[in-house]
C-alpha cells in the first residue's frame, strides 16, 4: 500500500502541472516535486497511471484483524485516486453536470432547494431588517453599523484567534511549536484562505477587498485556525504522516473529497468551539468593544444572521444554474443578489470564485450539515463528546460517503 500512495502523491504532483489550483499543499519529500516539474507528465499518461492503481487498491484491502484507520486508509487512496481521474478528464475537456462533477470529486451531492425555499426565509428576515424599500438595500444599511474598521482589524483578529485557540486547546493537544502567521490580502475570490506548510505551520491569508463585519473575526479565527483547517493539517501531520509515515497525507489535492471533510469540519468547528449562546457573549463583551461597535445590537444582528444563514444553499443553486448552462454570469449573481442577499459586489466576487472552483461551493454548508450529523449523533448531546468526536474525525482519513450517523 505504502507503493500505491507514494505513486498517488506523484500523480497529484503530476497533475499540479496542469492545474495551478489543484496541489493546495505538498510538504512531502522535495524531490517529487522536482520530478514533476521536470517530468510533465501528459493528461492522458497521468489518467492511465490513475486507473492502473485504482485496479491494485482491491486485492490490497485489510482484513478484519487490521485497525480502523487503515482500513480507512485504503477507502481514502481508492477515492481520492477516483477524484483524480475525474479532475484529470475534466481538464480534457469531459463536460459534467453540477451534480456529477461534485459526487465524481467530492463523493457528495447537495440538495436542490427551489426558490420557494429562499422565498420562505426572505419572509421571516423582512420584519427584522429596519428601515424602508427593498430588504436587501435595508440590509446593506443594517449590516454597515457592524463593518470592523480596518485599523482595528489586525487587534480584532489576533482577539479572535486568541480564543479560538484557548478554546481549542482546553480539549486537543497539539504538537510543540504549532503556529500560523496572518496576512492581509486583497484581489482574491475567496475571503479568507489557509496555505498549510508543514512542521505544523500554516499562513493564513485575509481578503480585504471588501469590508469585514465583526462577525468574521470569530468565523475566519476558528475556520482557517483553530480547531478549523490549521489544526485539522496538524493532526494529519502528526498522526498520519509522522506516527504512520503515510506519505498520501503530504499532498493535499483541492478538488477531492478531502476538501468536504476539511471545509466541512472547519465551519463546524466554529459551533464546537462556541457553543450555543458562548460566541454571542464573547462577542458582545470582547470583540464589539474592541471593534468599537455598539455591543447592545449583538442580538439584533445574531437575529438577523441566523436567518440569512438559511441562505447559504442559495449559493449552490446560483452555480448549479450557472455550471449547468441555465444560468448566464450576471444571471448567476443577479440570484445571488436576491436570494442570498449579497451585494452585487459580493455577488460578483463569487461569481468569480465559481468561476475558479466550480463545484466546490458544496463542500462549505453541506460539508458542514454532513459532518455536523456525524458528529453529533457520536456525541449525543454531550459537549465533551462533541470534542472527541470533533478530534478523531479531523485526526482520521474518513471519507464524505463515511459520514453516516454513527451508532453509539
Amino acid at each position: 500500500m505504502n507503493d500505491i500512495a507514494e505513486q498517488y502523491v506523484r500523480l497529484v504532483l503530476a497533475v499540479g502541472q496542469h492545474d495551478a489550483d489543484y496541489v493546495d499543499a505538498y510538504y512531502g519529500p522535495p524531490a517529487l516535486k522536482d520530478e514533476a516539474v521536470a517530468r510533465q507528465r501528459s493528461l492522458a499518461d497521468i489518467a492511465a497511471e490513475a486507473r492502473r492503481l485504482l485496479a491494485q487498491v482491491p486485492r490490497l484491502m485489510p482484513g478484519g484483524a487490521a485497525d480502523e484507520l487503515t482500513i480507512l486508509r485504503h477507502e481514502y487512496v481508492r477515492r481520492q485516486l477516483q477524484s483524480l481521474e475525474a479532475r484529470v478528464r475534466l481538464l480534457e475537456g469531459t463536460r459534467m453536470t453540477f451534480d456529477e462533477e461534485s459526487l465524481a470529486l467530492y463523493d457528495a451531492v447537495a440538495p436542490e432547494h427551489p426558490a420557494s425555499y429562499y422565498e420562505a426565509a426572505l419572509r421571516e428576515l423582512e420584519p427584522l431588517v429596519p428601515g424602508n424599500g427593498p430588504l436587501i438595500d435595508r440590509l446593506e444599511q443594517f449590516r454597515r453599523a457592524f463593518i470592523i474598521p480596518t485599523d482595528r482589524l489586525s487587534p480584532v483578529f489576533d482577539r479572535a484567534i486568541q480564543e479560538c485557540r484557548t478554546r481549542s486547546l482546553q480539549h486537543i493537544t497539539l504538537p510543540a511549536g504549532e503556529s500560523f502567521r496572518v496576512e492581509y490580502v486583497t484581489g482574491k475570490s475567496w475571503s479568507g484562505y489557509n496555505w498549510y506548510q508543514g512542521g505544523f505551520h500554516s499562513l493564513i491569508q485575509v481578503n480585504t477587498d471588501l469590508p469585514i463585519y465583526i462577525d468574521r473575526a470569530v468565523d475566519l479565527a476558528c475556520h482557517e485556525g483553530y480547531p478549523g483547517h490549521h489544526v485539522y493539517n496538524v493532526l494529519l501531520e502528526q498522526h498520519l504522516v509522522r506516527a504512520r509515515g503515510w506519505i498520501e497525507f503530504t499532498v493535499y489535492p483541492l478538488f477531492s473529497p478531502q476538501s468536504l471533510i476539511a471545509e466541512g469540519t472547519a465551519n463546524y468547528g466554529i459551533e464546537v468551539a462556541f457553543p450555543g449562546a458562548e460566541r454571542l457573549a464573547f462577542e458582545r463583551d470582547v470583540l464589539f468593544p474592541l471593534a468599537g461597535l455598539d455591543g447592545a445590537r449583538t442580538d439584533s444582528y445574531y437575529a438577523v444572521q441566523m436567518l440569512t444563514e438559511r441562505l447559504s444553499y442559495a449559493g449552490n443553486e446560483a452555480a448549479r444554474g450557472y455550471l449547468n448552462g441555465r444560468l448566464t454570469r450576471a444571471e448567476a449573481a443577479a440570484w445571488l443578489t436576491r436570494f442570498a442577499l449579497m451585494s452585487p459586489a459580493r455577488a460578483e466576487q463569487r461569481t468569480r470564485f465559481i468561476d475558479q472552483y466550480r463545484s466546490y461551493v458544496i463542500n462549505y454548508n453541506l460539508g458542514k450539515d454532513l459532518v455536523k450529523s456525524y458528529v453529533e449523533s457520536l456525541a449525543g448531546g454531550s459537549g465533551e463528546r462533541r470534542w472527541q468526536a470533533f478530534t478523531a474525525l479531523i485526526s482520521s482519513p474518513r471519507l464524505p460517503s463515511g459520514l453516516q450517523p454513527a451508532v453509539r
